[in-house]
């Protein structure tokens, strides 16, 4: 978690949250909220990655560098109260998620570096999620992360060539 919680974010908001889901109980809830899907309670763990971004905004003083001193945690709350001030809570939660997004693909190159095996998760109802982990009604999840090492060799990668996917101007 370490590794993951160095990823870059704009402003270094750092507005994702890691919730380690290792219970048996919450797992098999967590499978419920989830469809059914078999990798939650197979795995040894799963990594609910959300933000927070009304905490973030709370504490956002806390976000400028040591370094930086008074003037430093000063402008960040300018900064952050300009920008995010007249948004609502889904405006700010949406901008929160676009970086807790960049987390959960650390914690997944991460978790490979360290020999693990991750299975990105979308497909779940967030509400249930909430209830179950006991957070605010704020909160955007990026996603599911079940992590363990592999029960067996899968297919090898398959995606689309570079050349389909990117434009150079």
């Amino acid at each position: 978690m370490r590794l993951a919680s160095l990823a870059p974010s704009a402003w270094n908001a750092q507005t994702w949250r890691f919730a380690v889901v290792q219970s048996p109980d919450l797992k098999e809830k967590l499978r419920e909220a989830a469809y059914g899907q078999a990798q939650i309670t197979s795995a040894p763990a799963v990594i609910v990655v959300y933000s927070d971004m009304e905490d973030t905004l709370e504490t956002v003083e806390d976000t400028a560098h040591p370094g930086m001193g008074e003037e430093g945690r000063s402008g960040q709350r300018q900064t952050f109260d300009r920008v995010f001030g007249a948004q609502d809570v889904a405006q700010r939660g949406q901008w929160g998620l676009s970086q807790a997004n960049i987390a959960f693909a650390f914690v997944m190159l991460a978790a490979r570096g360290l020999g693990y095996d991750t299975v990105p998760m979308l497909g779940f109802d967030p509400a249930k999620v909430r209830e179950i982990l006991d957070l605010p009604e704020h909160v955007q999840f990026a996603g599911l992360l079940p992590i363990g090492k592999r029960a067996e060799e899968g297919f090898p990668h398959h995606r689309h060539g570079v050349e389909r996917l990117t434009k150079f101007y």
